[in-house]
């Protein structure tokens, strides 16, 4: 298939203490391998065994053992797990060098035995897309989206902005030729009225001396003047910041008044909540890995793998006829329905009825323990959620804060400095005053409209100064202005970028669900047409839309009459057989859409007896078709359904 990591050549596996196994050696190559023989011949020990090598904690030591191995050559490398026995609760510890780090994928969809959640899942109405959607981690992909969404809000910031310069640059474009016109006009006007002044000068140099206290008053009263203009200049600039400073004063303190308060104590009591539920779910998932442990103790016991153990716990003086001491007559005493089982804790013989019995409310607790586990992840995630917003809104009340307390302080330096601008204003004023007065002593010596001619050249000269800086001032902003713009490509590039992400992430999770219904819907078509079912037209999951990006998986059977009319049943109606079919291609459903064949070139099957042979034969062909090494455990009358070449295994 596209895209899968092809494997090829010899496996071996070696086994010690593991199930029912002491010791076992075992050898294939890829292609279908069939493990046939009956029950109770170690072919579940040796699935599990291989699951334990290749990452899974779905397995057991022997009952008798305190330490067990696994080793698994393949691809021109040895992976090793160790199995020991905790004192004190009797659980499993593990180590080694597995082939997976996580097994948790291929658990659910590679590792097909009896007790595969996937399996179980159909066969006991169980939450398929909870199933389905284990793998994928929709609370790192929630906070990817919380990030990208925020980058996004800055970025559309920046984009304003930007659009807000662009505007302003024809404003100021139209200014700054404005300025250079009323500057050509004031240079020709000074360069006019010069020229009188030398005409009128030359016409009376017999009044050279008095000419040059004229001019040196002049002179001063000019410069003077051009102080002032730039001192009330100043002093309206500093205005205009004063009164800009309040309307932003008064914009951070209707925010700050909008926010939500945030209590003090509020991150600390939702850390507390966390702590309390991270130590829940860790009990939570000790307790089903115990319970998961004592189920699979019990159903192997059941099984007959562990007949080891029984023969132990019986003892000769037990009172019954082992017979010839197979497994089958150590584990049971007499047949059929009401057979007796020994009792693993003391020895007895129970009925396995009660055992089984047993067995159902102990995974009905199990069903409830991961139920809780799912309310408390979910009751972690909300909290995580409340605590990123809490510590958002209080960032949020700390920046409007520092931004209120920068606003006061520049509003404060601004008033200090507008203050000194105007007692410096009021001293300016007076000494014009005073060389006004001085001016006009002089004028009244009958050189008036020289006097004038001087007064509108120092006028003159300092607008042109005062139009110069004013030009520069609009040549600098432009400048600043385009330089801004020149980085919008790149914005919009980037924005663009994280729009695509945004749009992916917000819709990845609708997409794995939508990936994995349509693959089950083209796989269960293909497989019921390979097993002709009579009356059964069609098996099929509908996904149906909630809010928000995920859904929910409605499983729907469609039958028909013998006249050829089709119905939709109940899933409840479905055949043991049936059953069984669906929740394999469901699971293979799960192979396929998280590609856990790219990691995982294993296939294993189990507990198939509920499908007639020729129908196993068909689904064994049809699942081989996705995985390296394949390996199946049937009984001997369905193994002979199965093509002559496909490799066997008789003995573990």
């Amino acid at each position: 298939m596209s895209g899968q990591r092809s494997m090829s050549g010899r496996v071996r596996v070696r086994v010690r203490n593991v199930g029912g196994i002491d010791e076992a050696t075992v050898a294939f190559d890829d292609g279908v391998t069939v493990l046939a023989g009956r029950n109770a011949t170690n072919r579940t020990s040796f699935l599990r065994a291989t699951m334990a090598a290749l990452g899974s904690d779905d397995t057991s030591l022997k009952g008798d053992a305190d330490e067990g191995r696994v080793e698994l050559d393949v691809d021109g490398e040895t992976y090793t797990r160790r199995l020991s026995r905790r004192d004190g609760d009797g659980g499993v510890d593990f180590d080694g060098e597995p082939y997976l780090d996580d097994s948790e994928t291929a658990d659910l969809f590679a590792f097909l035995l009896e007790r595969n959640e996937a399996r179980e899942a159909v066969r006991r109405g169980g939450d398929l897309r909870d199933i389905i959607m284990r793998p994928v981690d929709t609370r790192s992909i929630r906070a990817e989206i919380d990030e990208l969404a925020a980058r996004k809000r800055e970025l559309d910031d920046r984009l304003d902005e930007l659009e807000t310069l662009r505007a302003r640059l024809p404003d100021l474009e139209r200014e700054r030729t404005r300025l250079r016109e009323a500057i050509a006009d004031t240079e020709a006007e000074l360069s006019e009225t010069e020229e009188t002044i030398a005409e009128m000068d030359a016409s009376v140099e017999e009044a050279a001396g008095e000419d040059d206290e004229l001019d040196r008053t002049l002179s001063r009263l000019g410069e003077v003047r051009s102080d002032l203009e730039e001192v009330r200049y100043d002093v309206d600039s500093e205005t205009r910041g004063i009164d800009a400073l309040a309307d932003e004063h008064d914009e951070l303190s209707e925010r700050a008044a909008a926010l939500d308060p945030v209590e003090d104590d509020a991150e600390e009591r939702i850390e507390a909540r966390l702590d309390e539920l991270r130590r829940e779910h860790e009990e939570l998932q000790s307790v089903v890995s115990e319970l998961q442990s004592v189920i699979r103790y019990n159903e192997e016991l059941l099984s007959g793998t562990g007949s080891e153990v029984a023969e132990a716990l019986r003892g000769d003086d037990h009172g019954h006829d082992h017979g010839d001491g197979s497994p089958t007559d150590l584990l049971v005493d007499g047949d059929g329905d009401g057979a007796a089982v020994v009792c693993w804790t003391c020895g007895t013989s129970v009925d396995r009825g009660a055992i089984e019995g047993t067995l159902d409310r102990l995974r009905s607790l199990r069903s409830r323990k991961r139920d809780r586990i799912r309310e408390v992840d979910d009751r972690i995630e909300s909290l995580e959620a409340e605590r990123s917003d809490v510590e958002q809104r209080r960032a949020e009340r700390e920046r409007v804060r520092r931004e209120l307390d920068r606003v006061e302080r520049e509003r404060e330096r601004r008033e200090r400095r507008r203050t000194e601008l105007r007692e410096r204003r009021e001293e300016l004023e007076d000494r014009v005053e005073e060389l006004e007065a001085r001016v006009e002593e002089l004028e009244r010596e009958g050189r008036s409209e020289l006097l004038d001619r001087h007064r509108e050249a120092n006028e003159l000269e300092f607008e042109l100064g005062r139009l110069e800086d004013e030009l520069a001032d609009v040549d600098e902003e432009i400048v600043d202005v385009e330089a801004e713009l020149d980085a919008e490509e790149s914005v919009t590039a980037e924005r663009e970028r994280v729009a695509e992400e945004l749009a992916d992430l917000r819709t990845r999770i609708a997409r794995t669900e939508t990936d994995a219904v349509e693959r089950f819907n083209d796989h269960m078509d293909e497989v019921l047409d390979v097993l002709e079912y009579d009356n059964l037209d069609r098996i099929w999951i509908e996904r149906v839309a909630r809010d928000g990006p995920e859904g929910r998986f409605d499983l729907h059977v469609v039958r028909s009459t013998d006249d050829g009319t089709s119905y939709e049943d109940v899933v409840d109606h479905l055949s043991e057989s049936e059953r069984e079919v669906t929740g394999l291609v469901f699971a293979l459903a799960g192979y396929l859409v998280h590609e856990v064949y790219e990691s995982m070139p294993f296939l294993l099957l189990d507990s198939l007896e509920a499908i007639d042979s020729e129908r196993i034969a068909a689904l064994v062909e049809y699942l081989a078709a996705y995985a390296d090494y394949p390996v199946v455990a049937l009984l001997p009358e369905d193994e002979r359904a199965l093509d002559d070449e496909h490799e066997r295994i008789r003995e573990i």
